[in-house]
């Protein structure tokens, strides 16, 4: 694995990496207030320092260039959801296929990495279609770039994947071997905390 795909197996952040972690969080939860209003982000931190494993979690969202912030909060189980608010895919998880067995079935020209062991590596999942559509709701993503999102199993059993982008003021839902991949073609994440 190269040094963009490397995983902190620990799932532990040291006090300073916590600190400008929740830094970077808060500013930009407050640069961002549209994408979740009525939230208090007192209320958000609490969360986050009582679950240290999703504020890893977060960290490497961060680090693969994701951005993560605020996108929704489930009052019933008491929950903030997190998405992945770069302008263009994470930089730090371009370049993989969707899937491991996407990944072996390739004979040539294998890319380093895979979109769901990625993602579950990191703890977090990819963002089913209507995700990928509500985040579009609060700005505008990949204008330039393509994310994978959560394929349907009869898709994917059939050797294809889905993935979005944002072009001519409209979300386009397409297909593609599972096996393919692209330099500008990454995948955005979504964590319940």
């Amino acid at each position: 694995m190269t040094e963009k795909n490397e995983i902190n197996h620990k799932k532990e952040l040291s006090l300073e990496q916590r600190e400008e972690l929740l830094k970077v969080l808060q500013a930009r939860f407050e640069n961002n207030m549209n994408r979740h209003k009525d939230m208090e982000w007192g209320k958000v931190q609490a969360k986050l320092e009582a679950n240290t494993e999703k504020l890893w979690s977060l960290h490497e969202m961060e680090r693969t260039g994701g951005e993560p912030d605020v996108v929704d909060y489930d009052k019933k189980k008491d929950e903030y959801t997190f998405y992945d608010c770069a302008t263009e895919s994470p930089k730090g998880r371009r370049s993989v296929c969707y899937d491991r067995e996407a990944l072996e079935s390739r004979k040539k020209h294998k890319p380093e990495n895979n979109a769901i062991d990625m993602a579950a590596a990191m703890g977090i999942q990819l963002l089913t279609e209507d995700q990928y559509r509500a985040l579009q709701k609060l700005g505008d993503f990949d204008m330039k770039t393509s994310s994978w999102i959560l394929t349907p199993a009869d898709i994917r059993n059939l050797g294809g994947a889905l993935f979005c982008d944002f072009r001519f003021g409209h979300v386009f839902v397409y297909h593609n071997s599972a096996s393919s991949y692209y330099g500008v073609r990454g995948f955005r994440g979504s964590l319940r905390i």
